[in-house]
């Protein structure tokens, strides 16, 4: 079984397919922003779209890749944006969810979506070549999206979770930290296991 995944996550045409449809939700996530985009200052802008500037960094892995390159920077930035902010966004439905008793067919969208960028982060962890330096790179910027989401209150718009800001800005540092322990582990386990 763990062959025929390696299989299917190296070929050629499934990287394509990959590829595309990252940049395929990495636009359109851009577009989900636009409002929140429109009124954020100049300064902030680069910070405030977190999962489509995730989505961004695998489909510029995934390109690299599929030429059988690698840009360790991107790399480490993929693995740790891609896993807080794909566990980030399903929380956040659900916590939604729990507090409006609907979705909609759209937040159920975002859920799967979401969690598929947790996942294929995961999926493509032991092809990373990052060292410690592109894990500190990675580190420094996602805590620093905490800091311009929580302190200077650029998060993205969730409707009624507004209430619970305070929470949700605790929960998402210590979900940074894990995503940085997690690219920590994969820099160790690849360096031990090199391909």
């Amino acid at each position: 079984m763990i062959k025929l995944i390696r299989y299917i996550l190296l070929d050629k045409r499934f990287l394509i397919l990959l590829f595309v449809i990252n940049l395929l939700g990495t636009i359109y996530g851009y577009i989900w922003y636009e409002s929140q985009l429109s009124v954020t200052p100049g300064i902030f802008l680069i910070f405030v779209p977190d999962s489509p500037t995730a989505s961004l960094f695998f489909t510029i892995f995934l390109l690299f890749f599929i030429f059988g390159k690698h840009v360790p920077y991107i790399e480490a930035l993929a693995i740790t944006s891609l896993f807080k902010y794909g566990i980030w966004a399903v929380v956040m439905n659900v916590l939604t969810l729990q507090i409006q008793g609907s979705i909609g067919w759209q937040g159920y969208m975002l859920m799967a979506s979401h969690f598929g960028m947790a996942l294929q982060a995961l999926l493509y962890a032991p092809y990373y070549k990052i060292k410690f330096r592109h894990v500190a790179v990675a580190a420094i910027w996602v805590l620093h999206n905490d800091i311009i989401d929580y302190v200077f209150g650029m998060m993205p718009t969730y409707s009624l979770l507004i209430n619970y800001i305070n929470e949700i800005g605790y929960f998402t540092f210590w979900l940074s930290i894990v995503s940085i322990g997690i690219a920590f582990w994969i820099m160790n386990k690849n360096a031990n296991n090199p391909r």
